[in-house]
């Protein structure tokens, strides 16, 4: 105990060890955040699969049959194979109406889109494919549209085609291109430009995706949330963010995407190539969390380093359990925020609980110091550090520059407060003590 007491290398030695150890509860503070992350997201696809999930919408796609022949084991055989064909213009015009829906502490955006979908075809061309005309199975065609969440869907769909109102069925004969949604059985003939037009009244989570599958594609949304994120591969020609909410207009070529107006076969291009809105519900307090966690081994070091210079220039004694104590007191700093942030912003809970935490230690720093001075050097080095935590969060875009800023700081302030010290003779008394 005399050693420990007087031998500043076993000191220092038992400091760094407790700050290694200290990590392990970190990096289970860590594991706790993402747990409750996980939690979140978890109930918030509870409550997609019943209101409906993300949407992604692709089409109206044209698809014709035809006979493929093939050599068997023993003779020629016949298989069906699918021709695909994209519209010349493709509107859509819609108003998104957003809705927040609550599940315990956690909250989820849902929304009800109103959309109106008009274009039309160019006059079907079968010689641009290396199959006899003969072939093909027009009277078998179909007209389909994607939608990746049908549970979304909440009226009946009337396609108008060519001025003839055709009711939509559920499911797609072939997935070469799409995975669920919607078709109708027109009479198609190749040769023949055709229009559509139809309404959707459709439910969906978090966000939409449009595929910009016409030559031209036009897309109009319009809602009254003002915290979007424009996504995807192509971002808004116009927009309009406001209190009030957004409106965005997207204008795509078909010389922009990566696939052709027709093709055979199957074609998945189609959805790495969509575009569309995420409904943002703002901070994600569990990231930020985690953000503010990761800096906790630098806390923990920074705090530790000032007692010990107060333990160097003072000549006070701090015994390692007390290290141990306000470690784990500015360990609970991080539980105590993703605790509350749970339940108010993310700002007002780093209030509370930094303000908790810095009271806590400052106290029990005067009850090991006596010293109003020492201990008053102890509470305004954790509060520039929460504070300037706090900026670091704030400005992502700098926050390495930031960091790198403030740690040159500090070992230029412990630089310039050692810069006297004799290490060696602190070290000889130390040793000829014990």
């Amino acid at each position: 105990m005399k050693n420990l007491k007087h031998s500043l290398g076993t000191r220092l030695f038992i400091i760094a060890f407790l700050t290694l150890i200290l990590l392990i509860p970190a990096l289970l503070i860590q594991n706790l955040i993402s747990e409750r992350e996980d939690r979140r997201d978890l109930v918030a696809d509870e409550i997609s699969q019943k209101w409906g999930s993300e949407q992604d919408l692709v089409g109206p796609i044209i698809t014709i049959p035809y006979k493929y022949y093939f050599k068997g084991e023993d003779d020629v055989e016949q298989t069906i194979r699918y021709a695909h064909f994209l519209p010349e213009n493709l509107n859509i015009e819609g108003e998104v109406l957003p809705e927040v829906r609550y599940r315990g502490i956690y909250e989820v955006i849902v929304y009800n889109s109103k959309l109106s979908v008009s274009g039309n075809f160019p006059a079907i061309d079968l010689d641009g494919f290396k199959i006899p005309e003969e072939d093909f199975l027009p009277e078998n065609a179909f007209v389909s549209f994607g939608i990746s969440d049908m549970t979304g869907i909440k009226d009946f769909v009337t396609i108008n085609w060519e001025g003839e109102a055709l009711l939509a069925n559920p499911g797609i004969e072939t997935n070469d291109v799409l995975q669920s949604g919607i078709s109708i059985a027109p009479d198609i003939q190749p040769g023949e430009p055709y229009s559509f037009s139809f309404e959707l009244n459709l439910n969906g989570s978090t966000g939409m995706r449009f595929s910009p599958v016409g030559k031209q594609t036009a897309v109009e949304l319009s809602s009254i949330w003002a915290n979007p994120s424009f996504t995807g591969n192509f971002l808004p020609v116009d927009r309009e963010v406001s209190e009030a909410g957004f409106e965005a207009n997207w204008k795509v070529l078909h010389l922009n995407r990566n696939f052709p107006q027709q093709w055979t076969g199957a074609n998945q291009e189609i959805s790495n190539s969509t575009f569309g809105v995420d409904l943002l519900l703002g901070v994600d307090e569990y990231q930020k969390t985690m953000r503010t966690a990761k800096y906790a081994i630098m806390f923990i070091s920074l705090t530790f380093l000032t007692f010990f210079m107060i333990e160097l220039l003072s000549k006070n004694i701090i015994h390692p359990l007390q290290y141990l104590l306000i470690g784990f007191a500015l360990l609970i700093f991080y539980t105590l925020l993703l605790s509350i942030s749970e339940y108010v912003v993310f700002s007002f809970a780093y209030i509370i609980a930094s303000t908790a935490i810095i009271s806590l230690i400052t106290i029990y720093s005067y009850s090991i110091l006596s010293d109003k001075l020492k201990t008053g050097v102890i509470a305004g080095v954790l509060i520039i550090l929460y504070g300037y935590l706090y900026i670091l969060l704030q400005l992502q875009d700098f926050a390495l520059l930031l960091g790198s800023l403030g740690l040159f700081v500090v070992l230029s302030v412990v630089m310039y407060l050692t810069r006297n010290i004799n290490w060696f003779e602190i070290m000889n008394s130390s040793n000829q003590e014990t």
